[in-house]
């Protein structure tokens, strides 16, 4: 994407034809990218316009400061919203997230975006009710932004190196915040080891949601459904030993620690309440999985119980979303980690 992006026309409609023409879209309007909000973008970052921040595959683009700024804009993002986005494509670019098989790969993975720290409050970053849903600007246009990155500047385009079969509506944009405020424990990125005055973007391949409604008041009777619910024998969790996600209810955060249950001990009861056994997955799978997980089990057999992930410690959750009985799964592509990236609040801590 050069320059001339947004210089061509003050004309919106044939700004938008010309991004549509060139691919430059995510199939929704764009903002045109002006030098005057490019510019308005770039000041809340230090960094000089050319700074590579990484190199993104499948394509290998260099993702500039200027290079985000500009997809950030078509997004519709504010301009303090640019650290988050910088942030977020060191994190993507991490080896341990796995971005070239995330991005290339049939399944329907998408980047979610999880903000923690005062930048939840000071942007207003959506946590309580339909946090995943609409509604929400910086959520709306940060997942969205993303995405551009991914596909203008990492090349992955539907039909091209993006090779999704169906896909997700959250390819279009996946984003939230922890409602750390109504949270029973210490927030995602106080687990992951940062501190709780930083602020810090999580960046997740998710392969969808689900939701898990359930009125039970008994702690153990609620992990027994939640893990129900997560065996699903086509998951590629199972097949290599995934890294599944909830959101939960902050309503069912309250039940879980009142019956007296750590972050760890909700952890390992998942992963055993979730195992499956190994006869449950299609032959193919089977053969996948027995290749994949040889290093932890073994000969792999039908009566091998197989858990959805290698450790307790690789199921993650959040407190998020308003009042109400409903926790949310997100299964994981299973040859991606999460990864936990510090925001630069230098030019955001001066904002009142």
């Amino acid at each position: 994407m050069s320059a001339e992006t947004f210089t061509t026309s003050n004309d919106l409609d044939a700004i938008n034809r010309l991004y549509r023409e060139r691919g430059w879209s995510d199939g929704l309007p764009i903002v045109p990218p002006s030098v005057e909000r490019v510019a308005r973008m770039l000041a809340f970052s230090s960094l000089a316009p050319h700074h590579v921040i990484a190199r993104l595959p499948p394509g290998f683009g260099e993702a500039t400061v200027e290079q985000v700024a500009i997809n950030a804009v078509m997004a519709g993002c504010d301009p303090e919203y640019l650290p988050i986005l910088i942030a977020a494509t060191k994190a993507v670019a991490e080896t341990s997230f796995n971005i070239q098989a995330v991005e290339a790969t049939t399944n329907p993975a998408a980047v979610w975006l999880i903000l923690n720290g005062p930048i939840v409050q000071k942007l207003q970053i959506n946590a309580s009710f339909n946090c995943l849903g609409q509604g929400a600007w910086a959520n709306a246009t940060l997942g969205r932004a993303m995405r551009l990155i991914l596909q203008n500047i990492g090349g992955a385009k539907p039909g091209e190196m993006d090779r999704a079969t169906q896909g997700q509506p959250a390819k279009y944009t996946f984003c939230c915040a922890e409602n750390e405020s109504l949270s029973a424990w210490d927030p995602l990125h106080v687990e992951r080891g940062f501190k709780a005055e930083q602020s810090t973007v999580t960046v997740v391949a998710a392969e969808g949601t689900l939701n898990m409604n359930t009125h039970s008041k008994q702690s153990e009777e609620m992990l027994r459904v939640f893990a129900q619910s997560m065996i699903h024998p086509t998951s590629n969790e199972y097949c290599h030993g995934g890294e599944p996600w909830l959101v939960l209810a902050p309503e069912h955060a309250d039940i879980l620690k009142a019956g007296g249950l750590t972050k760890a001990q909700v952890k390992q009861r998942l992963w055993e309440l979730s195992k499956m056994p190994a006869r449950d997955l299609s032959v193919k799978e089977l053969l996948r999985a027995q290749a994949s997980r040889r290093d932890e089990y073994g000969q792999i057999g039908p009566d091998t119980m197989l858990s959805i992930a290698r450790d307790p410690s690789d199921i993650w959750f959040i407190v998020a979303g308003g009042p109400g009985t409903h926790t949310v799964y997100v299964p994981c592509f299973g040859n991606s980690r999460a990864v936990t990236q510090l925001i630069d609040m230098t030019h955001l801590n001066q904002l009142p």
